[in-house]
């Protein structure tokens, strides 16, 4: 049988890689976007021509209405002060379509 060990989670790097994906990726730009002008009445649908689709960053207030949380609880996870909850994970996860590897930050 294989042996498996158990990962410890290095949070201060993965808060540094969520900080990272906050400011530069698309995806989830493009899903923060959709989701708090939609809400509002005033998405189009149309992300091609959005004004949001040039600039890939998102503040932390934008992104604490879709986790449904604070600004604070935001800087704790990307500062690696407080571990986001599995569920917040996956929703990154599906948001920005990596998986949970390539957002999770294993210590040596």
């Amino acid at each position: 049988m294989k042996r498996i060990e158990r990962k410890i989670i290095d949070w201060k790097k993965t808060g540094k890689r969520l900080r990272g994906l906050r400011n530069n990726d698309k995806k989830l730009r493009r899903f923060v976007c959709w989701s708090l002008k939609n809400d509002e009445g005033e998405c189009s649908g149309e992300c091609d021509i959005c004004e949001y689709e040039m600039d890939a960053s998102i503040s932390r207030i934008e992104l604490a209405k879709i986790f449904n949380t604070s600004e604070s609880v935001i800087f704790n996870w990307e500062n690696g002060k407080t571990a986001p909850e599995l569920e917040d994970l996956i929703l990154y996860s599906e948001i920005t379509e990596r998986s949970l590897d390539q957002i999770i930050v294993y210590a040596d």
